[in-house]
């Protein structure tokens, strides 16, 4: 199996399972699954977020999730328990399609890493 299909067959289970336990059987977004990684990340699981803490929550998966390819570093942890991360190298330009499968890359590698998928 080709990396592209393996990426593929592992994005749509990760996709079904996180949609059945999180949005009762609707199919979630890639959007939706990053602030769903922000979440977890920060720890604080039943607090109703406003729409700046959502963006700040994307951002830390966003940074998370694309630390292990050398583009963000772990920083630190502040008062109020929110990771900060540093830019260790700018990401490169990409076209929105190349940027999507990088996600879908990074979310699925996480997700293998959680032991979520296999």
């Amino acid at each position: 199996m080709s990396r592209d299909e393996q990426l593929k067959e592992r994005w749509g289970t990760l996709v079904a399972k996180l949609s059945d336990q999180f949005a009762e059987g609707d199919m979630l977004e890639l959007d939706a699954i990053i602030y769903l990684v922000g979440v977890q990340e920060l720890g604080q699981y039943h607090k109703k977020y406003k729409k700046d803490d959502k963006l700040d929550l994307m951002h830390i998966a966003i940074c998370r999730l694309l630390e292990p390819y050398g583009y963000y570093e772990f920083d630190f942890f502040d008062e109020q328990g929110w990771p900060h991360y540093i830019v260790k190298e700018e990401l490169p330009p990409l076209k929105a399609g190349e940027q999507s499968v990088l996600m879908k890359e990074a979310i699925v590698d996480y997700f293998l890493e959680k032991e979520y998928i296999m």
